[in-house]
């Protein structure tokens, strides 16, 4: 996944692990994800499917058909905003698995836009399948995968019994119980200021998932003007609103994760709008005209430790 991942276990007094045994499962399960989710893998199997140039339906995995199937679901409820279809245009502008010098020609970008969009693929579950109505479709799961990730890890933690642990994967998190010291687990969320990093926000949390998105740490500069990797998929360019970073609580972290996404693209007065009809408990750091920044969230941290 191009990252790394953290996880902190605190153990009762009768209970004790072989740490080394329980690494093991989890390296195991994170290369069968990466097996099956990343485009950097040419065998993988998504790359198998990118590389599949037929309208007919291709077999998959039961975990990609279940992170596919709530992927489209999101981009549905978002009009678009979440759309794993997205690759071309990550790769066009540079931020995917190909290299891009300059910036891309209007007409590139058009082109690239007839081979974006969400409706252009379909899933099912049973039996697991994808199917492109584009044969020219790729997909690219990097907004959900690592969420989802998280929520494997968790599943086989609760499944070897631990009640208190905390699993973060490339900033994705998932906590559950309390920490060493019998209290709800400490999250802090970054300012969008790597010149000078602080924490903009302290959380005390329990038995909840957080995802944050930014433009504040993949980008170019290309004749003084800022490039954010977060593309917009209606328009193929980077956004270029004063939201910096987003941070989405959820039950899930895999949907925690394509919300914080979803979100980044919408901006900040879209963004509310959408938090607040599907209540969505979020985090919003934005960019004020000083160079300064400014917090909005729409729930009581207090409430959410249960």
């Amino acid at each position: 996944m191009g990252t790394q991942y953290h996880i902190s276990l605190v153990l009762s007094k009768a209970h004790s692990t072989d740490s080394d045994e329980l690494k093991k499962k989890i390296d195991n399960l994170l290369q069968k994800i990466n097996q099956q989710m990343s485009t950097y893998i040419p065998d993988s199997e998504i790359s198998h499917f990118n590389q599949y140039k037929q309208l007919s339906w291709f077999s998959v995995s039961d975990d990609i058909a279940h992170v596919v199937s709530n992927a489209q679901s999101i981009s549905k409820i978002t009009s678009g905003a979440f759309d794993i279809t997205i690759a071309p245009l990550v790769d066009l502008w540079g931020f995917g698995t190909k290299t891009q010098l300059s910036l891309p020609l209007d007409t590139q970008i058009t082109l690239a836009l007839k081979e974006v969009g969400y409706q252009l693929l379909e899933v099912k579950i049973s039996p697991p399948a994808l199917r492109k109505l584009n044969k020219n479709l790729h997909i690219d799961l990097s907004a959900i995968a690592k969420g989802f990730a998280v929520d494997k890890i968790s599943a086989l933690l609760n499944q070897e019994g631990y009640k208190n642990y905390l699993v973060e994967i490339g900033g994705e998190i998932h906590l559950e119980g309390k920490n060493q010291s019998d209290k709800p687990w400490l999250v802090g969320i970054e300012s969008p200021n790597l010149l000078k990093p602080t924490v903009n926000k302290s959380l005390q949390l329990s038995n909840i998932s957080l995802a944050t998105s930014g433009d504040y740490r993949n980008y170019f500069v290309k004749d003084g003007i800022r490039f954010s990797h977060t593309i917009n998929p209606s328009t193929g360019k980077p956004i270029t609103h004063k939201l910096a970073s987003i941070t989405v609580l959820h039950e899930s972290t895999m949907m925690a994760d394509a919300y914080a996404t979803a979100l980044m693209v919408l901006g900040e007065n879209k963004g509310k709008d959408f938090a607040k009809t599907h209540n969505l408990k979020v985090n919003m750091i934005i960019r004020n005209n000083d160079s300064g920044f400014s917090v909005w969230k729409n729930f009581d941290e207090t409430k959410l430790v249960h």
